[in-house]
């Protein structure tokens, strides 16, 4: 099963967090720096902006590097065949991540303002690229700060841009998480279970703010990534999620059917029977990590809804029905 890292769970809380900066900083050394010191990365976007360096600029966790996930955790937008965030080139993300720091040897911890939603682009690409050591702060900079621990500012938003100060040796090596592309999510949503991460008007083509065409992939089920949060912006408990998707379809972790599906050869072969999808693949790399809290792999359909519309060929779904 996908986790954060052997023997941990994908979340890490703002109290575990804590006490590894506490532990550092009364016994600062190498050996601790290269045994627990975390490289964290601060994913803080918003769609339509403003950017988030400016508010990693007026507030982030100490030592934490500001990753835009705009121009890198996510290709160029091109011809639109991608959809809106393209799944980086190796070589490109790889660059993004030393001049942030990232080691192959070290753990990673990712953040966003608070619900997790792009630290979780992040935290599914590092993975799929390979990182064997990645965990998202649950609560984000939010938590960080209600808990009262200490900020650190820049002096400017150029200065924020700098990177670490001793780059990292990341190597990416694509292929470690299952990808679904249009053609395996369209079979997913028929033999097994596609999960639509968008806000449920949008599921049923009621609005569209972003992309031109409105609906959902035929056979898709709604699953608004709001669900996956309590009032909070933390993950609401394992069980609860369990529960939640359990009500959506999803076969419990372990059961019959859960990790194997006729479309399994086309998410990698990995035989995983649920996918997510969502607009351009970053709200639904937040579906799979509350199904990887809950205990159940999944795969993403990162190209998402942006993608699926750029063929006149594929059918659009309207109503709340999978259709």
């Amino acid at each position: 099963m996908v986790s954060g890292s052997a023997g941990q769970g994908p979340l890490i809380s703002v109290a575990e967090l804590a006490a590894i900066h506490d532990q550092l900083a009364a016994t600062p050394n190498e050996a601790n720096i290269s045994e627990i010191s975390p490289v964290l990365l601060d994913v803080r976007w918003r769609l339509g902006g403003p950017p988030g360096i400016e508010e990693y600029a007026a507030g982030h966790i100490p030592d934490a590097v500001f990753v835009d996930l705009d121009t890198e955790l996510a290709a160029p937008v091109g011809d639109g065949s991608g959809g809106r965030h393209p799944i980086p080139a190796p070589d490109d993300f790889a660059v993004a991540m030393r001049r942030a720091g990232v080691r192959n040897g070290r753990p990673v911890i990712v953040y966003d303002a608070a619900d997790s939603t792009s630290a979780a682009r992040a935290w599914w690409l590092l993975l799929y690229f390979g990182h064997p050591s990645v965990r998202v702060l649950d609560g984000g900079f939010r938590a960080w700060k209600d808990a009262g621990r200490p900020v650190a500012v820049s002096d400017s938003a150029q200065a924020a841009a700098q990177g670490a100060r001793v780059p990292g040796d990341f190597t990416a090596d694509p292929g470690h998480l299952p990808l679904l592309d249009a053609d395996s999510a369209a079979a997913l949503a028929r033999s097994g279970v596609l999960l639509d991460a968008r806000a449920a008007e949008r599921y049923r083509g009621e609005t569209e703010p972003v992309d031109p065409v409105a609906g959902h992939i035929p056979g898709a089920v709604s699953a608004p990534t709001a669900g996956n949060v309590s009032g909070d912006a933390t993950f609401r408990p394992a069980g609860e999620l369990a529960a939640r998707f359990r009500a959506l379809g999803v076969p419990s972790a372990g059961a019959s059917g859960a990790g194997s599906s006729s479309a399994g050869s086309d998410a990698g072969g990995s035989g995983i029977g649920v996918g997510a999808y969502c607009g351009s693949g970053v709200t639904a790399a937040h579906e799979v990590l509350a199904l990887t809290v809950a205990g159940i792999p999944a795969a993403l359909y990162a190209g998402s809804w942006s993608e699926w519309i750029t063929d006149p060929s594929r059918p659009v779904a309207t109503g709340g029905s999978p259709g």
